[in-house]
């Protein structure tokens, strides 16, 4: 399929504005600009319940969350006598940018769509916190929430973890972790153009390297920050030596996106393992438009519908 008529009307944008490349500007720079482009990120409605919280690991390490409910009744459940399920959101940005803040729309519409709460994880970023400093701020704060739900008012019986493009990464190592050392049980994974591994040569790397939005550059940048002198083969989930006995995916990867590839070969991976995993690959559409809601139509589509996927999987 063609690029999507507000795909290329984006990119035209972007082209015309001469914006540098997230890799052209320092992180602090990067950080300050990412944080102005919450105006793209679409509706963010009203919910009954938002709260900032506070999650502490094992050596005292304090991870901010920020937890939301739109008090749906999930079908056939006395919600005076059941919790609702719970999404730990992680959010995209490269491991380097992003926070509770630049994902608040995107939370705000699966709580307000689905009947679960979402507890969103501000885990710390890179470089001040290299692999696997975000995995473990991601595990620590599920089994926060695991350990502390009835305080929370959730299920974490009925888990699904969540993330967008790097947090599609954490989501993916935190049910590898949770595997291999105990927690929670995860009955959903849903990676949304997830990063997967630190492997620039793919046809869609190679297709899609530059003017496409996220390009090869900008996540040799990313890699770089996140992985320090860790090994890339280490880091990466799609190197592990089983996929057998994780939680069923969802696993959605846009059309002209230097990381559909490695989404794609990540979901035949998990199939193959044994694992039921369903691929969504949208055509037309860039890296990130279902966080910038505001600009691409489809990602309101997407979200909604994956809202109501999770739903349907956890009540």
């Amino acid at each position: 399929m063609t690029l999507h008529p507000q795909a290329k009307a984006y990119l035209e944008n972007v082209l015309q504005q001469g914006r540098p490349g997230w890799h052209e500007l320092s992180v602090d720079q990067a950080r300050e600009i990412f944080q102005s482009l919450d105006p793209l990120c679409g509706p963010r409605p009203d919910l009954d319940r938002v709260e900032d919280l506070i999650a502490t690991d094992d050596s005292g390490v304090q991870i901010p969350m920020r937890l939301y409910s739109s008090g749906k009744e999930t079908d056939g459940a006395d919600v005076a006598d059941e919790s609702p399920p719970v999404i730990i959101f992680f959010h995209g940005g490269g491991w380097v940018l992003g926070d509770l803040s630049t994902h608040d729309a995107l939370c705000r519409r699966l709580a307000k769509e689905s009947a679960c709460t979402v507890i969103a994880v501000d885990y710390r970023l890179s470089p001040e916190s290299q692999f696997p400093g975000p995995v473990n701020d991601c595990y620590a704060a599920v089994k926060y929430v695991a350990d502390h739900q009835r305080d929370l008012d959730v299920d974490a019986s009925r888990m699904a973890l969540v993330g967008d493009s790097a947090g599609g990464y954490l989501a993916t190592m935190v049910a590898l972790k949770i595997r291999e050392q105990g927690g929670p049980p995860v009955r959903l994974q849903v990676l949304i153009y997830p990063v997967i591994e630190a492997d620039f040569e793919t046809p869609s790397y190679q297709s899609f390297a530059d003017g496409h939005g996220l390009t090869r550059d900008t996540m040799r940048w990313f890699w770089q920050h996140f992985l320090g002198d860790a090994d890339p083969v280490a880091a990466s989930p799609l190197r592990a030596d089983s996929l057998a006995d994780l939680p069923p995916a969802i696993v959605i990867t846009a059309e002209y996106d230097v990381l559909r590839d490695e989404g794609t070969r990540y979901a035949k991976r998990l199939f193959e393992s044994g694992v039921d995993a369903d691929h969504w690959r949208i055509e037309g559409m860039l890296h990130g438009f279902v966080h910038f809601a505001g600009v691409f139509d489809p990602g309101i589509e997407v979200a909604r519908q994956l809202a109501n996927q999770v739903s349907q999987r956890l009540c």
